[in-house]
């Protein structure tokens, strides 16, 4: 659904499960920093706002968002994590880099749920102006941040009612 539809912010009456025993990681970029400390601050916010205990909430920094990808997966590998946010944010400008930066992150991080079967969540705005990311970095779209984090905490509840609903009805002996 396109964001200008929608506050990414408001779930209405979407149930958000408790997140008190998930760990959570975050890879955020620094480039368009005042974007993307809008999103973490957002997600951060939202992930405690679900229980998720401060001390579970892993954050790194890269560069940019094209290292996003390399970022989620050292979370992945060398924490405990249940879930990694990327967050970042892309402006279109003239020339076609933000296309190349847009297809390699959001494939990067296609393979990166599948290789690892672990939720990488992908939160990058990938604009064409500076004034839609204020406006989907706690603005009047709300917070890509906020979505991103919820999206993190529903994933790993599905994940883990699977799991565990396979496991009561298939014991491991």
């Amino acid at each position: 659904m396109a964001s200008s539809l929608k506050n990414l912010s408001d779930f209405g009456n979407v149930e958000i499960p408790n997140g008190s025993d998930m760990k959570i990681g975050i890879a955020v970029a620094q480039w368009n920093k005042e974007i993307t400390d809008a999103l973490l601050q957002g997600a951060k916010n939202t992930l405690l706002k679900h229980n998720v205990k401060e001390d579970n909430i892993v954050t790194i920094s890269v560069p940019g968002t094209f290292e996003l990808t390399l970022g989620a997966q050292n979370l992945l590998e060398y924490t405990d994590v249940d879930a990694v946010i990327v967050l970042g944010c892309v402006i279109q400008g003239d020339t076609r880099h933000f296309d190349f930066i847009c297809n390699s992150v959001t494939q990067g991080v296609t393979e990166l749920n599948v290789k690892y079967n672990q939720p990488v969540i992908f939160g990058v705005l990938t604009v064409n102006t500076l004034e839609q990311a204020q406006e989907r970095c706690g603005g009047k779209l709300g917070n890509k941040g906020d979505e991103a984090a919820v999206t993190a905490i529903q994933m790993v509840a599905m994940q883990n009612r699977l799991r565990d609903n396979y496991l009561s009805n298939y014991p491991v002996e």
